[in-house]
């Protein structure tokens, strides 16, 4: 299977390297791999959607 870095993959969905970061550790990405200090993300995986809120409206538990 080919990997591309975080690098290449910021690059290519057009996210910073600190948010395809937090992308990664959070699992979002499927066949995501650490390897020691870097990410290697599978060069066929599809960007995750941006699950953060964007209305301002924050639900309440």
């Amino acid at each position: 299977m080919d990997y591309m870095t975080i690098k290449e993959a910021s690059e290519k969905w057009g996210l910073s390297i600190r948010r395809m970061q937090e992308i990664c550790a959070s699992g979002r990405v499927p066949g995501v791999v650490k390897f020691g200090r870097e990410w290697a993300i599978p060069k066929d995986a599809q960007k995750p959607d941006d699950a953060r809120i964007k209305s301002g409206k924050y639900i309440k538990s």
